[in-house]
């Protein structure tokens, strides 16, 4: 069972790629719904907001003690920058969960109107014969990976060639892109059979 953050941001998208992977998920938006999860998806939305709203919710400090007692987690985009333990051009108040040791520099690639689409190799998920389409919206990009964090993937060519985009630390797994927009679901299976392998379940 996948828990989906539902606070605010692309939670629907999310639930399609799962549905299309045959994964059991469910919306989260308060604390007793981690009860039972097995794993956690951070979508894409405004970062400062959902963070706001998961204090807000009282959800801030159960979801970080869940990530620091090992529950598996894959961030999209502000998920990316939630999941981080430190971010930069962000807003003071802004809060951070710290469950993978990056510094991440939010909205890098510009605004709205800079947003993009790149084709790119994800280390164990999408190698050279089969590129995975990856779209760039307002995203943030991995300016610091801490000891212990593998880099999966980097922009391969034009102004932000080689900028991290794709990051593991564990059972915690982060991307700046959107794989839930593209119809591509690797990555969703692969954090789904990370998921599997941890055995892990939030009492």
């Amino acid at each position: 069972m996948i828990g989906v953050l539902a606070v605010q941001g692309g939670v629907r998208e999310h639930e399609r790629a799962l549905d299309v992977c045959g994964v059991e998920h469910r919306q989260i938006r308060r604390p007793g719904q981690l009860a039972g999860i097995n794993g956690l998806i951070l979508p894409g939305g405004e970062s400062t907001t959902i963070s706001r709203l998961l204090d807000l919710g009282g959800l801030l400090q159960p979801l970080r003690q869940a990530l620091a007692d090992g529950m598996p987690a894959f961030g999209t985009c502000a998920g990316m920058i939630l999941l981080a333990t430190e971010v930069l051009d962000t807003r003071a108040d802004a809060h951070q969960l710290g469950a993978i040791d990056i510094t991440v520099r939010r909205n890098a690639f510009g605004r709205q109107v800079d947003s993009f689409e790149a084709d790119l190799e994800v280390a164990g998920v999408a190698e050279a014969h089969a590129p995975m389409p990856a779209a760039f919206i307002r995203a943030p990009w991995v300016e610091r990976v801490g000891e212990g964090v593998e880099t999966l993937a980097t922009v391969p060519d034009g102004p932000a060639a080689g900028a991290v985009v794709a990051v593991r630390q564990g059972t915690v797994l982060a991307t700046s892109f959107h794989p839930e927009v593209t119809g591509d679901t690797r990555l969703h299976s692969y954090f789904a059979a990370l998921v599997g392998d941890t055995g892990y379940t939030h009492p």
